[in-house]
């Protein structure tokens, strides 16, 4: 009922009351709930007319608003200051529950790096020449990598001639089996207590950089101590024998396949004078080094200090070495405060877990120093 109408009620229900016939009991009661219903009619119209009042006065209507909470991605759960500091703990106590509990509450697996310090190893692996050339792998265990040791060549077959003879093909299966590359350091209580990205940042920079450098250096071995013909389980690099030169450089690539497509030079920096030498003395007639990328590598002698037949240059295209990781290329870190707690000082193992070998053929030439130079 309006408000008029039961003012209309009201106003019969006085009437009624006048007639002997009169419920009045009833008439009472209905009285009572009219009254009510009017008194909560009246509230809810002032109610709205001070709203009415509120918007027209510039207020406007205030209501409840609901904010949903929005989920972190697990990329930025890693970027957040939260979980550096937690795995930086991880880092030193091997306690991993606060870093899994800000993941989800399920959080089972490898617990994922913080994304600086999977950043610092990215780097690192880009900022080394040799390695961001290289061919990356990521399977399990230990990898068998297929190569042609020789096979025949294709034939042309004219129509009503003798059919070609079937090819025959020799393969060699290089076997990669992973090893540890490891590198310690020491760091004192004082450099322990840094916070969470910056102690992050102190211990994966200096590991990573060595154990980089370490594996940098290993796959040059893997070059230059390579024999010169190819095996049932090894592939060969040919090998050639000359000082440094106006042609040196250029008789290597002349020994290289059609696959390798982007080749480089690999040298001690100290070897470069001796070729800078050879382009003077040819009155700067022509680049020694025939306009390929040069890159230094301390894993070769300096050719002024090699010894006789010792590789001290190669040339070739990286992509003929394989790199594998069973367990990711991740820098893994071992944390020892109790060998050396008397001291003050803790010991931080980085190790990482990796395999190389030279898996593709012709794709690098040895120079070696002539004798009695």
């Amino acid at each position: 009922m309006t408000i008029d109408e039961i003012e209309v009620r009201l106003a019969e229900i006085k009437t009624e009351l006048d007639t002997p016939e009169a419920d009045l009991d009833a008439l009472q009661e209905e009285v009572r709930s009219l009254n009510e219903q009017r008194d909560e009619l009246r509230k809810a119209a002032k109610e709205a007319e001070e709203k009415r009042s509120a918007i027209a006065n510039g207020l406007g209507e205030v209501t409840e608003k609901k904010v949903e909470e929005k989920k972190m991605t697990v990329d930025e759960i890693r970027n957040s200051k939260a979980y550096i500091d937690a795995y930086a703990e991880y880092i030193k106590t091997g306690d991993d529950r606060e870093c899994r509990a800000l993941l989800t509450e399920n959080a089972s697996g490898v617990l994922p790096v913080p994304v600086l310090v999977d950043q610092i190893v990215r780097t690192a692996w880009d900022r080394d020449e040799i390695l961001s050339r290289v061919r990356r792998t990521y399977f399990r265990g230990n990898l068998k990598v297929a190569f042609e040791r020789s096979a025949d060549p294709a034939y042309v077959h004219t129509e009503g001639t003798t059919a070609p003879t079937e090819e025959s093909l020799t393969l060699g299966i290089v076997t990669m089996i992973p090893a540890n590359i490891k590198k310690w350091i020491r760091i004192s209580d004082e450099a322990v207590a840094m916070g969470g990205e910056t102690f992050l940042r102190y211990v994966y920079d200096e590991l990573t950089y060595q154990i980089i450098k370490k594996l940098a250096g290993a796959v040059v071995g893997d070059i230059s101590g390579a024999g010169t013909s190819h095996t049932a389980t090894a592939v060969g690099v040919t090998k050639i024998t000359a000082a440094p030169g106006i042609n040196t450089i250029a008789t290597a690539a002349a020994n290289l396949t059609e696959e390798a497509r982007n080749s480089v030079v690999i040298m001690n920096r100290l070897s470069e004078v001796n070729f800078r030498a050879a382009y003077a003395a040819g009155n700067f007639a022509v680049d020694p080094f025939m306009g390929l990328p040069r890159v230094y590598s301390s894993a070769l002698p300096a050719y002024d200090s090699a010894s006789a037949n010792a590789v001290y240059a190669i040339v070739g295209d990286l992509g003929g070495e394989q790199v594998n990781y069973p367990e990711g290329d991740g820098v893994v870190i071992k944390w020892d405060e109790l060998t050396e707690a008397e001291k003050d000082m803790v010991k931080v193992v980085g190790r990482q877990y990796v395999a190389h070998a030279v898996t593709a053929p012709g794709r690098f030439v040895n120079i070696a120093k002539p004798a009695g130079t």
